[in-house]
Order: C-alpha cells, then structure tokens, then sequence
C-alpha cells in the first residue's frame, strides 16, 4: 500500500514520536512515500529526522526479518517540511515542501490510491487540493481530527466547502480507543506494556521510553492500524484502526451575535461567529476570541464584519472572550453549550459527501463520553501483542 505521513511530530503532540516509531516497525509491509513535518507552534522536519536516525541503528537488525525495510537514507529522502503556521480563514495559503510532494506523488503513474495519514494540521492536504484539484481521486485520506480540527478549523472547512468529493475518513474521537479502554490489566496497561516489553528492546524502543515518560498514547496510530488489519476499501467494516460510518452532513454553524448557553452545537462541529461592526476602524484592527488555551485570530472581511471560528472537542459550555483594539469589540463576550453527537445522525448519510466516513455514534461503542472508541480498543491485545513482536525485532537479528 501507498503511504503519506503528514505528522506534527515535535509540535503540540509528542506521542507522534511513538507514532512515528510504529509505523517505521511495520515499514517493510508498506511502501511509504513521504513523511511531512506539518507542526503549528514548534517542532519541525528534524524531528522526523531525528527518530530515522534512531531507526539506522536497529536497521541492520531489522533488515536481516525482511529485507524490504527501506533504508535510512531513503526515508531521509522522502521527509518534507511543511506548513508551520495554521491557515487564515481562508484555509489556503503559500504552498510548501510537503503540500508539493503530496501534489508530486499523487500524480505518479500507479494505479494504486495513495493514503494520505494526517496526524495533525490539514493545512498542507488543503493547499495541495486549492492547488492541484485534479489529485482529489488518487487520495485516501485518514484524518485525527479532534484536537487537530480543533488547532486547525480554517483549513479543515476549507475541505469541506471546496472538495467534498474527498475520500476521507475523519476519526474525531474513534482514536481514542488506541489508549482508552479495552484490557487495562497490568501488561497491557498504557505504562504496563511499555515497560514489559518495549524497554530495552533497541533503539528506537529506548526513544520511545523517552516520550510521555514511556506511557502508551499513540494517538495518531489508528490510522496505520487501519491499514495493517481491516479493509481499506470499507471503513464500515471492523479493524484496528476503528469502524466507522458515512458522514451526515458536515455541521457547520454561523453566529451573527455572540452565542449564549441556550445556543447548543455538535461536539467536534465548525463554529464561526461573524460580528457586524459599525464604527470607524484603526487602521490594522486586531481581534482575538478567547478560549479556554486558545487565542483565535479574527479575520476582519470587507463586508464589515470579523470573523472567527472554532471547533470543540468536548461537550461542554464553552465560554468565549474578545480581545481587540476596536472599542465596540473589546470586551464582548458569549458562551455555547455543546452536545454528543446522537446515534441517529448515523442514519443521515450526506448526499453532498457521498465519500466522507466519520465515528459511529452509537451507544455500545462509546469509550466513557468518546464516541466510536470501542471500535478500536475492542482490539487492544491484538495490535500490542503485535507491536511486542515487531520491536522485538530491533533487539536481536533473526536465526
């Protein structure tokens, strides 16, 4: 199978170096073709490099179990950097690195899709689709949305209102279940495991002990997981990478005043509140919306409004603030209540997404308040007896 990583390894999730580690154990089983650095905040393309070198020196182990592991020095080759700032509103802006090579290998002659991995922002899948529409057929995209939507809202609508067509799977909260639930007993705990059977096992396995202080998150991992037990032609049917099931319509909602809490939204949806404004404004007016950890930038359009958008991943109020230098702005704040998506939104397959695969809303496979997650924790002993096998390999060369 094909295979695109586009990572924020570095960046605000340092469980992509675990990640990233997994999916170098299983390299011989794939034929990867690049792996970009797609960051917000810090981080960057060295710090894939940083774990291929850790990858060199259990490479001689790991070639002598099959001799399709791809050198060091190819993986080096294939490693990109791309977008290290979130998109404006717009969702599209100066291509890279990485949204070139995404454009670059889609458009190689082979007949096979090209999975397309995204362990954090979408920025660089959304710049190469705004520049090169016509690779939209060729990609299989596996999204982590969540907290990534969430960091990256802009680009991700971008998608959504341009490129419909898009096969992707977004898995906002089916991920989840790599490191929440299923058999949590002693060995195969998320602190368990690392200690009995990755401490000590090479050396990428000893970087591995370094990242979350050696606990299991692996957050990212799902969408390999997908592709190694399950079918990648049916996200309905069950695998390790989760279940899923044909996306309603994408929720999508638009505030011309700060929302309240009697104002309810869909957990993981797009939110955009867009604030007319009436007075005179400084010559570079400023905004942000505030919150929780975030700042949102607001965009000021030439219909005399601003705007801002944001995607929650948690069903909660949020409580919302303005920060600016435009008086009527500063100081104006909201809330908004959010809901668990329900089950019978799994029976409203959209007609204008007709490719799009999200989690499964019903009730026996919620992790807690995490929807779709059982699908993939159900398989927990599965896949980590697995990887136990795999990095055993970096240890000693085979018989």
């Amino acid at each position: 199978m094909r295979v695109l990583v586009s990572s924020d390894i570095g960046g605000t999730d340092p469980d992509d170096f675990q990640s990233m580690i997994h999916l170098f154990l299983y390299a011989d089983t794939l034929d990867i073709e690049g792996l970009i650095s797609s960051p917000f905040g810090f981080g960057g393309k060295k710090n894939i490099l940083d774990v291929i070198d850790q990858y060199e020196k259990d490479y001689p182990n790991l070639v002598s179990y099959s001799d399709k592991y791809p050198t060091a020095d190819s993986l080096r080759s294939i490693t990109k950097q791309g977008a290290t700032e979130v998109a404006n509103y717009t969702g599209v802006g100066n291509s890279t690195e990485g949204s070139e090579w995404i454009i670059k290998c889609a458009r190689r002659d082979d007949p096979r899709p090209l999975n397309l991995l995204v362990w954090g922002g979408i920025e660089d899948l959304a710049q190469a689709l705004h520049d090169a529409p016509d690779i939209l057929p060729k990609l299989r995209v596996y999204y982590i949305g969540g907290p990534n939507k969430k960091w990256t809202p802009d680009a991700y609508q971008y998608i959504a209102d341009n490129h419909p067509n898009l096969w992707i799977i977004e898995s906002n909260a089916t991920y989840r279940g790599w490191f929440t639930g299923g058999d949590q007993s002693e060995e195969w705990s998320n602190t368990g495991f690392p200690e009995k059977y990755i401490s000590g096992q090479g050396a990428m396995a000893n970087f591995f002990m370094t990242q979350l202080d050696g606990t299991i998150k692996m957050g990212d991992t799902p969408s390999l997981a997908w592709l190694l037990k399950g079918d990648a032609d049916d996200p309905s049917k069950p695998g390790w990478g989760g279940q899923y099931v044909r996306a309603w319509d994408r929720p999508y909602y638009l505030f011309t005043e700060m929302p309240s809490a009697s104002d309810s939204i869909q957990e993981f949806s797009i939110l955009e509140i867009a604030l007319s404004l009436e007075n005179y404004l400084p010559q570079l007016p400023e905004a942000k919306l505030l919150v929780e950890n975030q700042a949102l930038a607001g965009t000021f359009l030439k219909d005399g409004r601003v705007r801002f958008r944001f995607s929650p991943k948690s069903d909660k109020i949020f409580q919302f603030k303005v920060e600016s230098n435009v008086a009527e702005l500063n100081g104006k704040s909201g809330e908004v209540t959010v809901f668990i998506p329900p089950p019978h939104l799994a029976e409203q397959a959209s007609e204008k997404f007709p490719n799009w695969w999200t989690d499964d809303p019903a009730p026996e496979y919620m992790e807690g308040k995490h929807i779709g997650a059982k699908t993939v924790s159900k398989w927990r002993k599965e896949y980590l007896t697995d990887f136990a096998q795999r990095i055993q390999r970096c240890a000693s060369p085979a018989n």
